[in-house]
């Protein structure tokens, strides 16, 4: 890997991946890994799919010289869609929520986003405001000239991202397939890309699929939840459940418990949905009757959450209490995975088409790092 970059787009990607070894006593017994995508420049695995997206767009005359790029972001890809513009010259104006932190939108604001924030009075039936999010993206894109929404939980090159990156990157660093890997749901980029080219290559490695309780992607009672990152009010277009092994849900208490217990235990601070992954991918861990390489994929880091989930006074105000010690570790264990017969009645089995024109294919990538 070349250590001199052209530009901060070119230090997106090769994050380090790391052995968690006090989590948990399943360290002892188990290897388990985090791919700590928080180290990417902006902080998070989103700015692999606004570099890909912003170039795919501007390879397609999609995106011009002085554009403005739109989206609807409760934080991370915000951030990196601000990122990728101002290092490449456009204007970025994002639609955002009462439920994006102060420190995500300062984010935004430092990189010369503009923000428009929807009002509290558009939340939906489910509690959510990401569809008003969406809308008032699609409305400003018909009133702004000169200007591309990508529309990330819509878009089907989203997937292809994280083929191009994330996918190549875990088999050079395993030197071939970990035997589990463990992710987010988020907008189904990250499932639909990884999970894609792993069952198309390596049908043996499993793939768990984990979402905040609250969502409804994987089926079930749709209600308010706190976390960022993951969670929707709808399946995404981009959902294959048949690229899941097991999927679970995990509430706000546990993911949150479970980040300050990275902090404390493990010297990382993390995002929520780094908690919710972790836990679920420790829950998984301990069904296994042989030692086995369990990767999990740590999206963004804390240093949004610094006002929310580590701020004890916020806790207090939202009436969420953290879990420690014993109940914390029995709290992780008894997770259960979401019926396989929900999942498949709820669940789009759709493929995702990767865009054979593309250079960034499947087939042209694994056939690139087995060269």
């Amino acid at each position: 890997m070349t250590i001199l970059k052209r530009s901060v787009l070119d230090a997106i990607g090769h994050v380090p991946t790391i052995c968690l070894n006090q989590i948990s006593t399943l360290c002892h017994t188990q290897e388990l890994y985090l791919k700590l995508e928080s180290c990417n420049p902006g902080g998070s695995i989103k700015e692999k799919n606004a570099v890909f997206l912003i170039e795919l767009a501007e390879d397609n005359k999609l995106l011009k010289p002085g554009g403005t790029i739109i989206e609807s972001s409760s934080g991370n890809f915000g951030i990196s869609i601000a990122m990728v513009a101002a290092q490449k010259g456009y204007k970025s104006l994002i639609v955002v929520d009462a439920k994006t932190s102060d420190s995500s939108k300062l984010m935004m604001q430092a990189y010369g986003a503009q923000l428009v924030e929807v009002p509290l009075s558009a939340i939906d039936e489910n509690g959510s405001m990401q569809k008003a999010r969406i809308e008032k993206a699609k409305e400003l894109e018909r009133q702004i000239s000169n200007s591309w929404y990508p529309l990330q939980h819509f878009n089907p090159d989203n997937p292809t991202a994280h083929i191009k990156y994330t996918a190549s990157e875990i088999i050079k660093d395993f030197n071939g397939p970990p035997d589990v890997i463990v992710l987010g749901v988020s907008t189904s980029g990250q499932l639909t890309g990884i999970g894609s080219f792993f069952k198309k290559h390596y049908p043996k490695t499993k793939i768990i699929a984990v979402d905040v309780a609250g969502s409804v992607v994987f089926g079930g009672r749709a209600h308010p939840y706190k976390m960022v990152g993951v969670g929707l009010s709808f399946v995404p277009p981009q959902f294959n459940v048949n690229l899941i092994d097991k999927a679970y849900y995990v509430n706000d208490v546990l993911a949150f418990s479970v980040c300050r217990e990275l902090a404390l235990k493990e010297g990382l601070l993390l995002g929520g949905s780094t908690g919710a992954i972790v836990a679920a991918g420790l829950s998984y861990a301990q069904t296994l009757n042989k030692k086995q390489k369990t990767l999990m994929i740590n999206p963004d880091r804390g240093d949004r959450y610094l006002f929310t989930i580590y701020n004890d006074t916020w806790l207090k105000e939202q009436n969420l209490t953290l879990l420690k010690g014993a109940e914390l570790y029995k709290a992780m264990h008894s997770l259960t995975p979401v019926s396989q017969q929900i999942l498949h009645q709820k669940g789009s089995t759709n493929e995702v088409d990767h865009h054979s024109k593309n250079d960034h294919t499947v087939e042209g990538i694994h056939s690139s790092f087995h060269q």
